[in-house]
């Protein structure tokens, strides 16, 4: 675990550091819902593959917030609901839990995740989390899982949770670390980027799976945006599956941002690609079943 002073620049550092003003947010964010609405089936039929890739760290991710019965939560880019479920187990019947996407469809499996669970203290906002519209003040906490990453500027998405929050209450974050310590993201979207013609890309680019990996730039996010009390630990979550192919069916039917690539390369030769990544991939077979290698980073922050 590592922890952060606030300086007078971190504002004007955090937000050239992830580059927000050089992109276009609206045309980002039609693209992000676009994407997440045609995943949205596929990425709720992997629920269970998922669960079992991040059960340990997102127990600890809802730990660090902080999470106890009676509690309001505030579950942003909550996505097919899996650790929505979590929260509202923890919660219980007297607290409550608002699950917002940017995505109508796949906020739509998560309401309905909740009610086949029996969990009626869960609501849904279709909502930006750059800006989400809510009331300040409202939560008791604030959860955030592998969604801060994707917005095109997530000190504004920071800047809604510490908003959103009542003093005194916490937000506890996912991201993917740094590319060196998540290769098969890196292979995914290298080969991807080579067989459609395009130059490689910044890992840190905004809206990238990797964006927000680079050493001590969460701290600084959180911080910017008001928090206290910051800190970041890192966490292994290896992704355990039977074989490549399993991986690879995992990506194609709910990994929208590789989709997203792989779109733009001629039909004819998408198979070609789709090979060269499984051929790249295999390295990290072995005979006990394919290991892909993650490394996250847990950020928690009191407002």
């Amino acid at each position: 675990m590592h922890t952060a002073m606030v300086t007078s620049s971190d504002q004007q550092t955090a937000k050239a550091a992830t580059g927000a003003a050089n992109i276009d947010p609206s045309a980002a964010k039609v693209a992000m819902r676009e994407q997440w609405d045609a995943a949205a089936k596929g990425w709720n039929d992997n629920t269970a593959l998922i669960r079992a890739w991040l059960r340990v760290q997102t127990d600890a991710m809802l730990t660090m917030a902080n999470l106890r019965p009676g509690m309001r939560v505030l579950d942003v880019a909550a996505g097919a609901g899996d650790q929505t479920l979590d929260i509202a187990a923890r919660v219980g019947a007297g607290g409550s839990v608002l699950a917002t996407d940017l995505s109508p469809a796949i906020l739509a499996c998560a309401k309905a995740n909740a009610v086949a669970a029996g969990h009626r203290n869960v609501a849904t906002h279709v909502a930006d989390a750059e800006s989400l519209g809510l009331p300040e003040a409202g939560f008791d906490a604030a959860i955030c899982r592998l969604g801060l990453m994707l917005l095109p500027d997530p000190a504004k998405g920071l800047g809604e949770m510490h908003r959103s929050l009542r003093r005194g209450g916490k937000a506890s974050t996912m991201v993917f670390s740094s590319p060196e310590r998540n290769p098969c993201i890196g292979i995914l979207v290298a080969t991807a980027m080579k067989h459609a013609g395009l130059p490689p890309r910044d890992p840190f680019q905004p809206g990238g799976l990797l964006s927000l990996g680079k050493p001590g730039l969460m701290d600084e996010l959180f911080l910017a945006a008001g928090f206290s009390d910051v800190s970041t630990t890192q966490v292994m979550a290896p992704m355990r599956l039977p074989s490549v192919k399993h991986y690879l069916d995992f990506v194609r039917s709910s990994a929208s941002p590789i989709l997203q690539i792989m779109a733009r390369i001629d039909p004819a030769r998408r198979s070609a690609a789709w090979q060269d990544i499984e051929e790249r991939l295999s390295f990290f077979s072995s005979h006990y079943g394919w290991v892909g290698p993650n490394e996250l980073l847990l950020t928690v922050g009191q407002r």
